[in-house]
């Protein structure tokens, strides 16, 4: 491998995706290359994969031809979870020259000595179930916010996801080596943790240690004005972790919260570890300790076996709770899941136009989450890019807010009115005479 080479990342998926990709852009840099993108020509390309759904699959062949497009002569390298689920069809397609599994992956550099293209691709995948080891990391390239890895894997099994078969079993490190992660995210600027992972509030078992004593010693130990917490799942989102979120001046009242189904018949189907109830008692600890808190849900439409009454119910519970907004995901049958064995499978267009119901939904709720904001003054966290003029940042409750790009600052927090929701889903912020606003 010759230094001074250019290297692009092409990355899918989730957060966590993201922050592993930057770790292996690190090491790439360090190895002498430069970060380029996919359409710049570059010697190296990595796709880092994900395989939630279908469309995730079939965006890791688009990220190859383009690749391919770019430079015919780039050394394509495909990781992530796709790669760790099928990797002789990734293999298969032309233009990949090597896939590399979940253990594999940040390996990459030694995988490079030859940057020949090869007639068929390499394949570097061992035994999901001889996954230990963890590698820590934090998302770089946008300094407003970076997305801090602090677990990986799952023991859950739930029928429909195929996540501990691409990432293997729950691990983390200490809360002291994620303090040094964190410590360099925001050395490196950051204004704005967003505490990410598979499972994350299943942080710390194989140390003896909690996800709230790991938010606890982020909080009084890490300088920067705001943490968020990503997906939790409902039964390890407890009221100590809620009540510390509602007293602390660093973890912003936002929260999402994976729902799947609004039925308990088929959350017993999805093999779901907490039922509608538990569901709502979350929602209403969080409502009496942060009326003002975001809470986002995730949704499944289509499972196998969901009737049209198991659907209304959905809609009927999603509809009852003080929710923000929702993301629905469009159910797809993936290999290897105990979901296949399950009977009464929905049609594909029945599925979708569940889908589209919800969706409306979500918009309504968001709407009526804008409109409690309508008129106040909150701090926002303002970003690097702009559109139309206008540049975007959220406010601890993840209000979407647009202002005139020229009166503030990227990688800022100013205080701003908040005046006009906006049907592209936003509000306009008016900035006031005192700009600065600490937290």
């Amino acid at each position: 491998m010759t230094p001074g080479g250019t290297a692009a990342f092409h990355t899918l998926g989730c957060k966590l995706n993201f922050s592993e990709s930057s770790t292996l852009a690190k090491q790439l840099l360090e190895a002498g290359f430069a970060r380029v993108s996919i359409d710049d020509a570059p010697d190296v390309v990595v796709i880092n994969t994900c395989s939630v759904t279908e469309q995730a699959d079939t965006k890791c062949r688009h990220a190859v031809r383009r690749a391919m497009a770019s430079n015919p002569a780039a050394f394509v390298a495909v990781i992530g979870c796709y790669a760790q689920l099928k990797p002789q069809e990734i293999a298969s397609i032309e233009g990949v020259d090597l896939v590399l599994g979940a253990e594999e992956k940040f390996n990459l550099l030694a995988h490079l000595d030859s940057l020949e293209k090869r007639e068929i691709g390499s394949i570097e995948v061992g035994p999901i179930k001889e996954v230990r080891e963890f590698v820590p990391g934090f998302s770089s390239g946008d300094r407003t916010r970076t997305f801090l890895k602090v677990q990986d894997g799952c023991d859950y099994f739930c029928a429909f996801c195929t996540i501990p078969l691409a990432r293997g079993r729950s691990r983390s490190a200490t809360i002291e080596e994620t303090l040094i992660e964190a410590h360099k995210a925001a050395d490196a600027g950051a204004q704005e943790i967003v505490l990410t992972g598979v499972n994350i509030g299943d942080f710390g078992k194989a140390h003896g240690s909690t996800f709230l004593e790991l938010v606890q010693a982020l909080d009084e130990q890490i300088d920067i004005p705001r943490f968020r917490i990503s997906s939790i799942e409902p039964n390890l989102l407890n009221d100590e972790i809620i009540d510390f979120v509602s007293q602390s001046q660093r973890f912003q009242p936002h929260f999402h919260i994976p729902l799947q189904s609004g039925s308990d018949a088929m959350l017993q189907s999805m093999r779901r570890r907490y039922r509608t109830a538990e569901y709502v008692q979350r929602i209403e600890r969080i409502r009496e300790r942060m009326p003002l808190a975001s809470i986002g849900v995730d949704v499944i439409t289509g499972f196998h076996g969901e009737t049209d009454e198991h659907f209304k119910e959905t809609q009927d519970f999603l509809m009852s709770l003080p929710i923000s907004y929702l993301h629905v995901f469009t159910y797809s049958e993936r290999a290897k899941t105990t979901a296949l064995r399950l009977e009464n499978v929905v049609p594909v267009a029945l599925r979708k136009e569940r889908t589209r119901q919800l969706r409306m939904l979500s918009l309504k709720k968001q709407r009526a989450h804008y409109e409690s904001f309508t008129g106040m003054h909150r701090p926002v966290l303002f970003e690097e890019s702009t559109e139309d003029e206008l540049r975007f940042g959220f406010t601890p409750e993840y209000v979407r807010v647009a202002i005139d790009s020229k009166v503030v600052q990227a990688n800022t927090i100013q205080t701003v009115q908040l005046t006009d929701i906006k049907a592209a889903g936003y509000i306009l912020g008016e900035q006031l005479p005192l700009t600065s606003f600490s937290i």
